[in-house]
Order: structure tokens, then sequence, then C-alpha cells
């Protein structure tokens, strides 16, 4: 379990999981958390997403620009193929909510030594233009991480890895899922920030992102121009890129991490469902 191959997929689908931040959703190595998070209902009045007003309804433009999709992609670690992952956005069943979920499987000789899935889920709510998120569960064999976020305390309360988290947090606070979603936003209305601050495990991490130069790319599922933005922490080496279609609603159809100017890992964009449309492989 020491040698390159099982580390392989540890370091894929610990870190790739975190598409759109710039870290891995968990290290799993402890026991299940046996304290679930707290229940969320409504948004509770508080810290807003962005500094938006949190007695402001749920943005019908904003939930109208986000659609339900499910993609699917290949991974890959240092360019060999090692897995598949999903990602799925549904509606709750309030109006303005929605879930979002990512599952990453190994695949061939790396599912013997690392059998178990990556399972990130998120929900969260539409305020203004902004995703205000309301709870979060990882999981990753035996192990998870467990969260709700508490608005009017400005707090994030749960458990990782079987020990209790209280983190404070700060206008606009995002997990690991639902920053992905506030990125596609803020990209359809031109206004991504240039910081984020995301809970990481046990952390409030901030993040630095930069919009890169647009580029043309090509994908199994077809051509597109795409919206490309960097993320990374300052004074890290690792940076995460990811390739958004507008096109597509800006579903992310690649993301590649480098480290020290290397590649170490990778997710290309397989097949998409979206808008009652199949966007499958293409000659």
């Amino acid at each position: 379990m020491r040698g390159h191959a099982s580390r392989a997929p540890r370091l894929l689908l610990t870190a790739i999981a975190a598409l759109g931040a710039g870290a891995g959703p968990m290290a799993m190595a402890g026991p299940q958390s046996t304290a679930p998070a707290p229940s969320v209902a409504a948004p509770a009045p508080g810290a807003p997403a962005h500094g938006t007003d949190a007695s402001e309804e749920h943005g019908a433009d904003a939930a109208a620009a986000i659609q339900p999709f499910l993609a699917h992609y290949t991974a890959q670690w240092k360019n060999i193929s090692v897995g598949v992952s999903d990602l799925e956005l549904k509606r709750g069943t309030a109006p303005g909510h929605y879930a979002y979920k990512w599952v990453i499987s190994a695949r061939g000789i790396f599912h013997l030594v690392y059998s178990h899935d990556v399972i990130q889920q998120s929900w969260f709510a539409i305020a203004g233009k902004h995703v205000k998120p309301e709870r979060y569960l990882g999981e990753e064999g035996d192990s998870s991480v467990a969260f709700s976020f508490d608005w009017r305390a400005a707090r994030a309360l749960g458990s990782s890895e079987g020990k209790p988290i209280d983190i404070a947090l700060k206008p606009g606070s995002q997990d690991l899922m639902s920053i992905q979603v506030e990125v596609m936003l803020d990209l359809q209305n031109d206004a991504l920030p240039n910081t984020f601050y995301i809970v990481d495990k046990d952390q409030l991490k901030d993040f630095i992102y930069t919009r890169e130069p647009p580029q043309h790319l090509r994908t199994e599922i077809g051509s597109f121009d795409t919206v490309v933005v960097s993320s990374r922490r300052a004074g890290n080496d690792r940076v995460l890129t990811l390739w958004f279609a507008p096109a597509l609603g800006y579903v992310p159809v690649q993301a590649e991490r480098m480290r020290g100017g290397k590649l170490e890992f990778a997710m290309r964009i397989r097949s998409l469902t979206r808008a009652g449309h199949n966007f499958g492989p293409t000659e």
C-alpha cells in the first residue's frame, strides 16, 4: 500500500474532488464520525454570500441560470487513467434550493488497492446572484466530514473524521462543492472575485482565483470556447485550472492540477446530460 501505484488513486481521488478549490476534500484516515452534522432548514438570516442581503428572496435570474446536469469524467494521474467520476446537480424540494453530488471511483488495478469511492455532497440555496451553502457531507470508506452552515451565528458546525468542528465563517464562505456552482454563477455575471473562503475539512481557507486567457478546447463531447480559471493558495506551488464552457451553461469540461509546473492529475469530460440534451463522445 506504500508503492506509487497505491498512492496514485489516493492522491487523485482526494485531490481532484475539490474541483473549483485547490485542496483535497479530506484526509480520510480516521474513524467515521459518530456526530452527524446539525440539520439545516431554510437559510437563516446572518452572514450572506458575497455580502448580499440575507432577507433577499432567492434570485430568479440566478436560479434560471443554474440548470440541473449530470456529467461523466475520466480521471488521470500523471497521464495514467485511474478512475471515473460523476458530477450531478439536482433541484431541491424547495424553490431556489439545490443538491450537488460528486462520486469519484478508482478503476482497473487501482481499484484493487483503493476500493472506496470518494463521495461529496452539498446542499445550498441561491440568494440574490450567489450560492449560500447550507450543509456538506464528504465520505470515503468509514471516514466522513459533515457540517452545517449556521449563518445566524456565522459558524460551520459538525465533525471531521470523528472530531467536532466549530469554524468561524466569513461572508460568502463556501464548501468544497458549493464553490463550483458559485464560480459558475460569477462567471455568468462577469463578477469573479479574487479571493474565496472555503471550509476544507476543519479549517476555513482562503484561495486566490485568477481568470486566465480564454481557450478553444477540444473535448470528447465536442469543441467549445472556454473560460479558464485557476485557483491556488498564497505561497503554494499547487495550481488548479478549470475550463468552463459557456455554451453548456458553464459546466466544467476539464480540470488539471499542476505542482511545481508539472501535471499531477487531470479530469476530462466524457458525457453530459443537460436541459434535455445528451452530449456523448464524438468522432
